[in-house]
């Protein structure tokens, strides 16, 4: 029998198994209905977007081969072999957003961890009265910003990619970074962070103790910033100005998006911050024409979890006997972002979980296929395409445009790709 959730409904005995599931959300309800009423708006993605543009001059300074200073991925259609692979029997084109391969950073926790940084800069700048009028954001690569970097610390607690993230942009503008990561985070990543002279802190546990921990160490420091990727209104932002890149992208590509051509986007999620900024940010441009779905491992389904148990209290997938343990180590996440639940958990369409297997063989199956050079977890949103959409029954999804949004890979090390790919 399927165990039942203090104050939510029974859930799916294939969730309790550890066995792959589509959870169609029963609490779904129309962006009409649910948008009015939420904190953020489309202005807040709108001033976001602006933030980005404002410190385009810097990145295009700082980073080399960044297109006008913009952090964006291609929008690029699956080899239609592959899609084929993806929908047997159903008509429709699989596209691949592909933040694998994000510039900066190869991975899509670039959108929300560079952001944040920009942000916090922004308003250190603004406080010490750096930023007059005609001061060029190019200026936050000059001595008297950089001085004044380097007396405050960015932290963050992370799998990884979050932390190489806001790393990478801390130290191109002179603060000191400090990484908390979870026992399951890979040796290369931590490696990578300390290269950028990041320090490292290890935890034993898992990744919601490496962000309590980090967040105690920085609660009320003056000098110091702590990126919360549990509860952070920025990072959700930055993702969420994503949209407005995917928006362009498919007009351009004279791609329909309306009620008779739903969108349907497939993100890979751990705690949610990335995934659910994008769906909020999508759910603002298109309405109920953009259907999201979230992919989690069998072993760390944690917002379908919670989205299940309602959104009263935090819910674990450790009360429902689950344990955690994914080789998709940015998906390997027990508890889910309370505010990304509470924001865009009414919107959320279903939750897909897959198996570790699953992630390995489309991994072997994409770079095969289309040569997409992935991370286990960026494959997860492939693994997902099939089954939503014969759970769906093809109702209504005739016509529909299917995006994977990936989330990282460009810059795992060979021996690590080459490892999975023998995995698949």
């Amino acid at each position: 029998m399927p165990k039942t959730l203090p104050s939510g409904p029974a859930l799916p005995p294939a969730v309790l198994r550890a066995e792959p599931t589509v959870w169609r959300n029963p609490h779904r309800r129309s962006s009409a209905a649910v948008l009015p009423d939420l904190a953020l708006a489309e202005a807040d993605m709108r001033a976001a977007a602006a933030r980005w543009h404002r410190f385009a001059p810097l990145l295009a300074r700082l980073f080399d081969g960044l297109d006008g200073g913009r952090i964006d991925s291609p929008l690029t259609a699956l080899p239609p072999a592959v899609a084929e692979s993806m929908l047997p029997g159903a008509p429709g084109a699989v596209w691949v957003k592909a933040d694998h391969d994000l510039p900066v950073t190869g991975c899509i926790k670039g959108r929300g961890g560079v952001y944040e940084v920009l942000a916090y800069a922004e308003r250190l700048a603004e406080a010490a009265g750096l930023l007059r009028a005609g001061t060029s954001y190019a200026d936050f690569a000059t001595q008297p910003f950089r001085d004044l970097f380097a007396r405050h610390t960015v932290a963050v607690g992370s799998t990884g990619n979050l932390g190489f993230s806001v790393g990478v942009m801390a130290r191109a503008l002179g603060f000191a970074v400090e990484v908390h990561m979870s026992h399951d985070a890979k040796d290369w990543k931590k490696r990578r962070l300390r290269a950028l002279g990041a320090r490292v802190v290890e935890h034993p546990g898992d990744y919601g103790l490496a962000v309590a921990t980090a967040r105690d160490a920085f609660r009320d420091r003056a000098d110091a910033h702590f990126v919360d990727d549990e509860d952070s209104t920025d990072l959700f932002l930055g993702y969420a100005a994503a949209a407005l890149d995917l928006q362009r992208q498919l007009a351009a590509a004279g791609i329909a998006v309306d009620a008779g051509h739903p969108l349907v986007v497939y993100l890979p999620c751990g705690v949610g911050g990335a995934p659910g900024g994008v769906a909020f940010g999508l759910t603002l441009l298109f309405g109920d024409a953009v259907r999201p779905v979230f992919v989690e491992p069998v072993a760390a389904p944690c917002m379908l979890v919670q989205l299940a148990a309602g959104l009263d209290r935090p819910v674990s997938v450790y009360d429902v006997g689950l344990d955690n343990r994914t080789a998709a180590d940015g998906l390997a996440v027990a508890s889910a972002s309370m505010l990304v639940a509470r924001t865009v958990g009414p919107l959320i369409e279903a939750v897909v979980t897959v198996t570790d297997d699953a992630l390995f063989r489309w991994l072997r199956a994409l770079w095969d296929g289309a040569a997409l050079r992935l991370e286990p977890s960026a494959a997860a949103g492939f693994a997902a395409v099939g089954p939503f959409v014969a759970a769906a029954g093809g109702a209504d999804l005739g016509r529909a445009t299917h995006v994977v949004w990936t989330t990282g890979g460009a810059h795992l090390p060979d021996a690590e790709f080459e490892a999975a790919l023998a995995r698949g």
